[in-house]
């Protein structure tokens, strides 16, 4: 769609059409609520008890609780039975529906990309904005390497509301969040009652089942507590149980005249598959590529796991010879017991929140190095004349004839799989803050300060083997064994290498971040014009230690073994990564940054106001400088202040309008932001600058049984200076769209509803170089829930209805000159039908 007619759509559809009440919209975006408490009981009502209070609070990122129209801030949220209405999808998928937001889901349940406003999805996980649980990190950088935040994270009936908050004072209330929030609260018992849920997958496989149920325990307490327990293969074809396990959360909370005391408990062991770029047939020319499945091989449904695939045969973190399963994926683990007290003392609000989490787990993922016909495989890995034979599965032994056309499309790969284990990514937070309301004779002075502190612990090892495989959809992947003309076998039962054919990526780390921030805040709010600013100095300590051949210290990282101790070295068993403990280097640094902002909201008439605000935040960074030579190995200082954090600066300014069932929200944005990361799995790494500009829109329409919910964001951003290859300088960043854009109409008649989650985005370049189109795609998951009896509810919700193929990644620059591609996509269409019990 041109973009002069998608943004003349969506304005028109904003204004014209009466619009979604923010304040009716169970699922509006901007329907926030102070506490999760206030969003349950929201819930609770009918629908038209809900459809109209006289204004919507917001709290994330924010000193205290505010109406949208008097805060100077672009915020959306989802209602807790609105995200259980799209089904029991990923976080990642939940958010995608989200206005303002850009994610990149189709990884798996976590490991997902995230940002917004252009600023750059360099790598992977959630730089630059922070996810929260009940208003603290679940990790306190969000894209370390192979365990995004949102791995800890799980979509079920615990959920109130999903509060988000871009740019603004997320940067002042908050670490390490300078492009924003995403809080996920929990319900907390204020309504009393429960559900149960069995979901049963109708065209793949999964069982799952969820409760909740929260009460008052006494005039003054009150508890909920819910989770779920789930197994199957899951959307695609993997030939197991992906997933296997769940999660339970329970609070408990104790109110007191002048304020309440919660504790947090939370239980999450889950395991689910890791979905990577797969094999895809590229062809066209770069600016016009088709993209097309090849046979055997679906893109939408398939994955090279399979029963026939591993173990993950390797050197452990100890390197003793060990094998891990197949299976293993995300293999989350996270213990947590949270605190959180508000209290009124003197005309002060003091707000204490604290958690510690032990967070572990296995963490595995099989990615794609090359691929190529059988003969052109197999010379390449042993020479010319060289034949390729069946290592695993109902096939194992059977030659493969160098012509034969093998699943359909006769093709051979090599893949690496990571084996990560995170030892421990615990984490202790602590905010303590005291805000007070102060009458003036002109208006309200609001003034806050705190503190915040956190630990987070960096403990994981990297551990790595190369299998051959073939193209074989359906879960039916087989590894493949390489023997040169001259009969020198080039593999082990399949196994090219015993780590990633190299010394690379073999590592432990074993550093622990320490982080202090005090901040404040003043907000005065006079007549029709509210008026504040925010700072924040963020310290961290970083003291540890590295191991690894990539350190380049001379140490040694691959070795000749007999891995099978048959007395016998084949080539595959030169290929033998170690982890050098002999020669370890040092990570000891600090950093200091500081960030701010300020802005002015004028509230032009009781539906209207202007706002405008200028940012100015940063985020640490983590593991990405380490094993880069911007660490000195021997005394582990860091070359230069500059990089230790990325600044990321906001100028942005908007309009919001709510009245009588109308809203309409806009925000203009430009960002400017520094990024040092790594591409293509730690390979390449970068040291960039961007700039970005665009406009967020937001709107609705609410009239009786009918509500639509609409947002589109357009973003054009650039790479203003790439200090390491300056041809890039000047390119725009890679998987960045011109327009991203969410539709949720929905009608409800009482007895039935019926809604769909329309989700799109234009096309973007697949790398910084801008050569390979990825063509834009939109998806249309649909849902229904039908009242059977008296606390019974049916739901059907098929996601991606029309099994488009949606793809978010390209590992190509350009059109392959053989047509052989690694693409991922999102997942195909996926029915699923539900029966809940409220009681």
């Amino acid at each position: 769609m041109p973009k002069a007619a998608l943004l003349l759509a969506t304005s028109y559809l904003a204004l014209a059409t009466p619009a979604f009440a923010e304040a009716a919209a169970t699922s509006a975006t901007d329907a926030a609520a102070v506490s999760a408490s206030e969003a349950e009981a929201a819930e609770a009502q009918p629908e038209d008890k809900r459809a109209g209070p006289a204004e919507e609070v917001f709290s994330t990122g924010m000193a205290k609780g505010r109406d949208r129209l008097d805060s100077a801030t672009s915020t959306s949220s989802l209602r807790g039975e609105d995200v259980r209405k799209l089904g029991s999808r990923s976080i990642g998928d939940i958010l995608r529906t989200m206005a303002g937001l850009r994610v990149e889901s189709g990884i798996g349940e976590g490991n997902n990309n995230y940002t917004v406003r252009g600023l750059p999805l360099a790598a992977g996980g959630s730089k630059y904005m922070q996810f929260q649980e009940d208003g603290l990190p679940l990790l306190e950088f969000g894209d370390l390497f192979n365990v995004g935040t949102d791995v800890y994270l799980r979509n079920d009936f615990n959920i109130a509301q999903i509060e988000t908050i871009r740019g603004g004072s997320a940067s002042t209330f908050a670490s390490n969040s300078p492009g924003g929030l995403i809080n996920i609260l929990s319900r907390t018992g204020d309504v009393e009652g429960g559900s149960i849920q069995l979901t049963t997958g109708i065209n793949y496989d999964e069982k799952r089942v969820d409760f909740a149920y929260g009460a008052r325990l006494g005039e003054n307490t009150r508890f909920h507590m819910g989770g779920f327990y789930r197994s199957g293969e899951g959307p695609r074809r993997v030939g197991f149980d992906g997933w296997r396990g769940g999660q339970i959360k329970a609070n408990i909370t104790r109110e007191f005249e002048n304020g309440y005391v919660r504790l947090y408990l939370k239980y999450l062991d889950d395991r689910s598959p890791t979905f990577a770029p797969y094999f895809v047939n590229i062809t066209g020319t770069n600016e016009d590529p088709q993209y097309r499945n090849f046979a055997g091989f679906d893109l939408r449904r398939d994955s090279v796991l399979s029963p026939s695939l591993g173990p993950v045969v390797t050197l452990d973190e100890n390197n003793q010879l060990a094998a891990f399963p197949i299976a293993t994926g995300q293999s989350a683990v996270s213990k947590s017991v949270g605190l959180e007290a508000q209290f009124d003392v003197a005309g002060w609000t003091i707000t204490e929140k604290m958690r510690y989490a032990a967070n572990g787990g296995d963490f595995s993922r099989a990615f794609p190095n090359t691929a190529n016909t059988v003969s052109a495989f197999a010379a390449g890995q042993g020479g010319a004349g060289s034949t390729a034979r069946y290592a695993s599965g109902p096939l194992a032994g059977q030659p493969i004839l160098p012509t034969d056309m093998i699943n359909g499309n006769g093709l051979l790969s090599l893949y690496f799989v990571s084996f990560v284990r995170a030892r421990s990514l615990d984490n202790f937070t602590n905010d303590l803050r005291a805000s007070r309301v102060w009458e003036l004779p002109g208006g309200k002075l609001t003034t806050t300060v705190g503190a915040y502190l956190a630990t987070q612990d960096l403990h994981t090892t990297w551990l790595h083997t190369a299998m051959n495989i073939d193209a074989n959809g359906n879960a039916g992947t087989a590894m493949v064994d390489i023997t040169s003309a001259a009969g020198v076998p080039q593999t082990l039962n399949g196994y090219f290498a015993f780590g990633r054919s190299s010394s690379l990526f073999r590592r432990a780390f074993d550093v622990d971040y320490k982080v202090f921030a005090p901040y404040g805040s003043i907000n005065y709010h006079f007549g029709k014009i509210a008026i504040g600013g925010s700072v924040r100095y963020d310290t961290g300590r970083v003291r540890g230690s590295l191991v690894g051949a990539d350190l380049n210290n001379g140490s040694n990282g691959l070795i000749t073994r007999d891995m099978n101790d048959d007395g016998i070295i084949t080539r595959a068993e030169t290929r033998v990564a170690v982890l050098p403990f002999t020669q370890p280097g040092q990570v000891n640094y600090n950093y200091g940054y500081l960030s701010y902002s300020g802005g002015i909201n004028y509230r032009v008439s009781e539906p209207f106001s202007l706002f405008g605000r200028y940012s100015k935040g940063a985020r640490a960074n983590a593991d990405k400088i380490l094993f880069t030579p911007l660490i000195d190995n021997n005394d582990g200082s860091v070359r230069s202040t500059r990089d230790k954090q990325d600044v990321v600066k906001q100028l942005e300014g908007g309009v919001k309008y709510r009245q009588n069932g109308i809203t309409f929200n806009a925000t203009a944005f430009r960002v400017t932001a520094a990024d040092h990361n790594v591409l293509n799995g730690a390979a390449t790494r970068t040291d960039r600058s961007y700039r970005a500009t665009g406009v967020e829109l937001e709107g609705g329409v609410h009239r009786g049984p009918f509500s639509l919910m609409l947002g589109a964001t357009y973003t054009k951003a650039k790479i203003t200076k790439d200090l390491l290859d300056a041809s890039l300088t000047g390119k725009e960043p890679r998987h960045q769209p011109d327009w991203t854009f969410t539709a949720t109409p929905q009608v409800d008649l009482g007895a039935a509803v019926l809604g769909a989650s329309i989700v799109g985005m234009t096309k973007s370049f697949a790398q910084d170089s801008n050569l390979l189109v990825m063509p834009g795609f939109t998806t249309v998951d649909l849902f229904t829930q039908i009242k059977v009896f008296k606390g019974g509810t049916v739901t059907l919700n098929a996601n991606n209805v029309f099994n488009k193929l949606g793809i978010f990644e390209v590992n190509q620059a350009s059109v392959p000159a053989n047509g052989i591609g690694f693409a991922r996509a999102i997942n195909g269409r996926t029915i699923s039908g539900s029966l809940r019990f409220d009681f």
